[in-house]
């Protein structure tokens, strides 16, 4: 599945720029996140999935709300990834969190990350549009999972 969004990653890093990323597939029913492309599998492997309250503040934000998140620093990566030593050891300290929306619904988030200081509100702005390049491979893994797993991990 990965190479479905090597299109994205490339248009990613040639738009904004990148150290790491990653894209997400949010499954509504259940409330997690699946790692569904990295350019790091070795320190992000694909498959990798952790549930999460719709209340939680960055959840809020990206999944409940579509709003993307930026942390141009360490300290905003820290506030909301427990992993943030993992990303501070990548040489990342900054990060952009982009909602993937199809009809309405969020399906899945973009994941760029760099080193602190290199995004700002320019780059949200190139960010965003870049979400459209991963509705349809997240529309795919959706589609491929409810089959496998006999139920709707669509959102809802």
């Amino acid at each position: 599945m990965t190479a479905d969004f090597t299109a994205v990653e490339a248009a990613v890093r040639q738009r904004v720029g990148v150290r790491l990323f990653t894209v997400l597939a949010w499954d509504d029913g259940r409330g997690e996140l699946h790692r569904v492309h990295t350019s790091h599998p070795q320190e992000y492997p694909t498959g990798g999935e952790k549930a999460f309250s719709r209340e939680a503040p960055w959840i809020s934000q990206v999944v409940v709300e579509q709003q993307p998140y930026i942390g141009s620093d360490l300290a905003a990566v820290a506030a909301v990834f427990s992993d943030h030593e993992l990303i501070a050891s990548l040489g990342c300290g900054a990060v952009i969190n982009v909602p993937v929306v199809d009809g309405g619904a969020t399906i899945g988030v973009l994941n760029l990350l760099d080193a602190e200081g290199s995004y700002g509100d320019g780059s949200v702005a190139a960010a965003l549009p870049l979400a459209a390049l991963a509705v349809e491979p997240l529309r795919r893994w959706h589609a491929e999972h409810r089959a496998a797993a006999g139920s709707d991990l669509a959102p809802h």
